[in-house]
């Protein structure tokens, strides 16, 4: 099969090309003056904690050099926290404390030991704009360790999985969630080797589910299988993620969430150039979802009102 047909018979899958989510979806809906919104996650928090939606905790930023070199003071009485660029993108320049320990040396949640001023030097690597958008000089976050919820310890190496739904018009249309492996070195990434596996939007529950591009039935790390996990409070989370649609004014978004053994469902961030590997993990094409959506979308509805609409429209 050449290319062009190849091309023709996605379409026809409803699967969005590359190409035309850029086109026809972001470039149509998201203005580019609010992209700053989610692209900053202090203003992203800021602006869900406005709206009365919980966040990780945010326990200081670090805006210079020079509040680098003083870093133990905003570290001081914390046992365990993330490091991330506030305009960071593919989780790169995260740093996940799993334990201080003695004579200022910290654990990482992949084991390694790093020292006092390797963290104050990742920190300085992080405000010259080493991780950032477009290289340009940024800041350094400082926030609540998430604990992932006890469900998914079968199925997740290390790190904390993340559930991310993409939204559009203000409607969830799909839904995966990212679990973390001994490839990924603990993060939820799927370019760097981390597991999709795709959310049924009725149930809750997982379904089909890759590695890369290639199905996988089972967590490679764990063994064990990756289909059939109901995520709690299923609705809830959907209402929270059409509810960001709100927040931030865009309309083809992705909204990432994390669930805490303790605080429940926390945003992680959010997302105005989301990804399209979220069809491979569902084993469907994108495209069908949003045709539906555009069919039934009313802007009268609320975000809970829209939310159970994309349950019924599956």
């Amino acid at each position: 099969m050449n290319l062009l047909a190849q091309a023709r018979r996605l379409s026809e899958l409803g699967v969005l090309g590359l190409n035309e989510r850029n086109g026809d979806y972001i470039s149509a809906l998201n203005p580019r003056h609010l992209y700053p919104l989610v692209d900053d996650k202090l203003r992203t928090k800021e602006l869900a904690l406005q709206a009365g939606m919980a966040v990780p905790e945010l326990y200081g930023t670090v805006h210079t050099d020079h509040e680098a070199d003083h870093l133990e003071n905003l570290l001081e009485g914390r046992d365990n926290f993330v490091i991330k660029p506030a305009t960071g993108s593919g989780g790169d320049g995260i740093l996940v404390v799993a334990e201080r320990k003695r004579d200022d040396r910290f654990r990482l949640i992949g084991g390694q030991i790093i020292r006092l001023g390797e963290l104050k030097y990742h920190v300085s690597n992080v405000l010259s704009g080493q991780y950032s958008l477009g290289g340009n000089p940024d800041a350094a976050i400082i926030e609540y360790c998430v604990r992932f919820d006890p469900l998914f310890d079968p199925i997740s190496y290390l790190g904390v999985p993340d559930i991310r739904i993409i939204v559009y018009r203000g409607y969830p249309a799909m839904a995966m969630v990212r679990l973390p492996t001994r490839q990924s070195h603990g993060k939820a990434n799927l370019h760097q080797g981390a597991v999709g596996a795709g959310i049924d939007l009725l149930s809750g529950r997982t379904t089909t589910a890759v590695l890369g591009n290639e199905p996988v039935d089972e967590h490679p790390d764990t063994g064990a299988p990756l289909a059939g996990v109901q995520i709690p409070d299923w609705m809830g989370i959907l209402e929270l993620a059409a509810r960001c649609s709100d927040v931030v004014g865009l309309g083809y978004l992705g909204v990432d969430i994390v669930l805490d053994r303790d605080r429940g469902a926390l945003i992680l961030e959010l997302n105005a150039r989301p990804g399209l590997n979220i069809q491979i993990a569902n084993g469907i094409g994108l495209k069908t979802r949003l045709r539906r959506i555009d069919a039934v979308a009313d802007e009268s509805r609320d975000y809970r009102q829209r939310a159970a609409l994309a349950v019924e429209l599956g």
